[in-house]
């Protein structure tokens, strides 16, 4: 049980960078774009065929993060230029790009499993530096040797990569483009006032959410072992539950704490599947059903304790109102 927790962690540090993607597009630009669940296969259908073909697994993985861009643009484009619904213009675009990966794989499936890939270089650089000994040592030491993973590299580096996009997407949304990008999600009309052109922000916007979510499938193509046409599918309700978690859990108030809780969000939403797929009566099918539940928690969870508290409140009014008036009465 430890061992599957701790790659749930793994995974979810991953995927959380595709949850900042979705959080980009969702919550800053307010676009309901379906583009997910197609950039996240041509992120890894992209990396993939790159490996296969002997390109550097790092310039692979860059390559797919230039895919995802251009895919989330053509759907902006959809959108402005063509005057489609947001809803629709994301529905087209991932119907579209079934073909697409298609076409880029070849097939319906490649391997990755004696490939070099980003996960394997990132792996054997760490245990040339000898640090999985030293750190199972400590923990042997402190008892805790049933969460002892075969190595740390990939949960330490992914934490970096997930830790700086993070800081460099919270450093963006403070620029000058950043908050043009946030008032367009916002209120396009007042924007559109100080003369930005909201059709280009909501490109720029859609390329970047996208861009994120397919360099966040050509991880998990080489972190799984494979490329397969079918692996992006829900990935758009798996970032909504890690967006809808996230800030449910660990709130709102600044955008800093609104991006960590996404990361947050997509980590625990790993760890409740694992958990829950540990339970006698639920299969490896059962996932999509397990995500769905989990969403339809985080949305109504806090509205009911929210309800709650309110009600609370309100018989406090009404009891400290009555004793007030208690009060008057007895003075008269």
């Amino acid at each position: 049980m430890p061992t599957a927790i701790f790659g749930s962690v793994e995974a979810g540090i991953i995927y959380a960078i595709m949850a900042l993607g979705v959080y980009l597009s969702f919550r800053i630009l307010d676009f309901p774009d379906l583009t997910v669940d197609g950039s996240f296969v041509t992120g890894a259908a992209v990396s993939a065929v790159l490996i296969i073909n002997g390109v550097n697994p790092f310039i692979a993985t860059l390559a797919s993060l230039v895919a995802g861009f251009l895919a989330g643009c053509i759907t902006g484009v959809l959108h402005t230029k063509g005057k489609i619904n947001a809803l629709l213009s994301g529905i087209l675009m991932m119907i579209a790009l079934y073909s697409i990966n298609l076409r880029i794989m070849d097939r319906s499936n490649i391997p990755l499993l004696r490939e070099s890939t980003v996960i394997t270089s990132l792996s054997d650089f760490w245990k040339g530096l000898g640090l999985d000994e030293g750190i199972t040592s400590v923990l042997s030491s402190l008892g805790l040797t049933g969460f002892i993973p075969k190595t740390w590299a990939i949960l330490f580096f992914m934490l970096i990569v997930t830790v700086g996009i993070k800081l460099i997407m919270d450093r963006f949304l403070k620029t000058e483009v950043g908050l043009a990008l946030r008032a367009t999600g916002d209120n396009k009309n007042m924007i559109r006032s100080f003369s930005a052109n909201t059709d280009h922000l909501t490109i720029l916007g859609l390329g970047i959410s996208n861009a994120l979510v397919a360099f966040s499938g050509g991880l998990i193509a080489q972190y799984n072992g494979f490329s397969d046409i079918g692996m992006g599918m829900g990935m758009i309700i798996i970032g909504l539950a890690s967006v809808i978690i996230g800030e449910a859990i660990f709130g709102t108030k600044t955008l800093a704490r609104t991006t960590l809780a996404v990361i947050g969000g997509a980590i625990i939403y790993r760890i409740v599947v694992t958990i829950a797929l540990r339970v006698d009566f639920l299969e490896t099918g059962d996932v999509k059903l397990i995500t769905a539940l989990i969403v339809i928690a985080a949305l109504v969870l806090p509205k009911f304790i929210d309800r709650q508290k309110e009600k609370k409140r309100k018989n406090i009014r009404i009891k400290e109102r009555a004793a007030a008036m208690t009060m008057v009465k007895e003075g008269n």
